[in-house]
């Protein structure tokens, strides 16, 4: 024997709704982390699966094009103070790749000068933020 049972709206009940901030079946990111700092990149791995991203990471510049060639990610978290490639020609190289031009790249950096920000934002970066990001601050720009 079953039973059905009819739960009061919001309206009877007075009660807001919860809403979650993780992202809702089909709206997973592809996200490619590039970084030096590995304590950086395990964190900003484990947050990122947290909300249900699948993620890729580089350590350095080079192996960041090739990562970026076959994940095809949908967001690239680009550190532009690698020391081996300038993060600026990093997001420049993975615009220019066939089927990447669409490809959003967030600079993340130490530096907040204004020179950085403009280096970074005049080689296609779509937003530049100041490490360490904010796990709400990621998930609102990635739901973009």
């Amino acid at each position: 024997m079953t039973s059905a049972m009819a739960l009061p709206s919001e309206k009877e009940s007075g009660e807001p709704k919860i809403v979650s901030l993780r992202p809702q079946p089909g709206a997973t990111r592809r996200v490619l982390v590039v970084e030096d700092h590995l304590d950086t990149v395990h964190s900003m791995a484990v947050m990122l699966k947290s909300m249900g991203h699948q993620v890729q990471f580089a350590i350095n510049g080079f192996a960041a094009i090739d990562i970026a060639r076959s994940f095809r990610p949908d967001f690239v978290l680009l550190d532009i103070g690698l020391p081996d490639y300038k993060g600026d020609e990093i997001a420049r190289q993975i615009k220019w790749e066939p089927g990447l031009e669409h490809t959003k790249i967030i600079a993340i950096t130490g530096c907040s000068d204004d020179e950085t920000k403009q280096r970074a934002m005049s080689a296609g970066c779509e937003g530049v933020f100041v490490k360490p990001l904010s796990p709400v601050a990621l998930e609102e720009l990635l739901a973009k």
